[in-house]
């Protein structure tokens, strides 16, 4: 009898380890599952820049049946109105900072640029002013500015305003040498960069080509960021993403660049609201 005991005593035992086993395996499986399943959707969000002048596209733009990024360029005569209506359609909006470039025309900056000969203090006024005029935004990202987006200084002011204002930034990368992937880091701020041009060379062929290559990056990378334009693009580009939308949708997720910045890089700003009126 005594035998018997210690044979079940020692049988109830294993039963117990291997249950433990079993659920700490299920727990961390489940738990593992759970903290992945954001990057485990195939997500494209395509920013759509140059909006806020009315330029050709932006009405077919903002009539997408899906979740776009709208870059709004600051104080241009549709600015407010075009802001205003991606968000109430349920798009992203950011704020299209222009930016001196390397090379191009002053002229293509549009007000309130940044460039290189700024102080410190009106870098700052600048980027401020720039944010409290486009209604919803909630990033940032470079119209132009190859030598900006290379500039530690000039750069290190930018994104300091945008994460005091709850902003994070997207870098356009224009310029190869950009800082501001690694300054954005070493500020504890999403590093968030465009992965793909859509229309650099304006004919539907090539904005399809570059439509289908960036879903095939999101389906590799869990993600992918396209950049397009409205304006001298802006027809073909509109286009093709409305055309490419159905074809699209069961590979890859339409998303907002706000909607990759949380789930992916885990952004919780804390905004601190401007003093002054709007």
């Amino acid at each position: 009898m005594r035998e018997k005991r210690k044979h079940y005593r020692f049988l109830a035992s294993c039963m117990t380890f291997l249950i433990v086993i079993y659920v700490g395996v299920s727990a961390e499986g489940s738990t593992a599952t759970a903290s992945e399943s954001p990057s485990n959707h195939k997500r494209l969000a395509i920013i759509i820049d140059d909006v806020g002048n009315d330029m050709k596209g932006t009405a077919e733009i903002l009539a997408m049946p899906v979740k776009l990024t709208v870059a709004v360029m600051p104080f241009l005569p549709t600015t407010k109105k075009d802001a205003i209506a991606a968000h109430e359609k349920g798009m992203d909006v950011i704020v299209h900072m222009p930016m001196e470039p390397k090379k191009g025309r002053p002229e293509w900056l549009g007000p309130g640029a940044i460039t290189s000969n700024l102080t410190d203090e009106e870098v700052r006024e600048r980027v401020e002013k720039a944010i409290d005029d486009v209604p919803h935004a909630i990033g940032m990202n470079n119209h132009m500015g190859s030598k900006i987006t290379s500039d530690k200084r000039i750069m290190s002011i930018v994104l300091d305003v945008c994460k005091e204002r709850g902003l994070f930034f997207v870098d356009s990368r224009t310029n190869f040498r950009s800082v501001v992937g690694e300054l954005a880091i070493s500020k504890n701020m999403p590093p968030v960069g465009n992965d793909i041009f859509l229309d650099d060379q304006n004919s539907k062929q090539h904005i399809r080509k570059q439509l289908d290559l960036a879903a095939q990056h999101a389906m590799d990378k869990d993600r992918c960021v396209v950049i397009g334009h409205v304006g001298h693009t802006g027809l073909n580009t509109s286009a093709v993403v409305r055309e490419s939308v159905s074809r699209l949708q069961g590979q890859v997720e339409f998303v907002g660049i706000g909607d990759l910045v949380r789930d992916v890089w885990q952004w919780q700003p804390a905004p601190i609201l401007p003093t002054g009126n709007k």
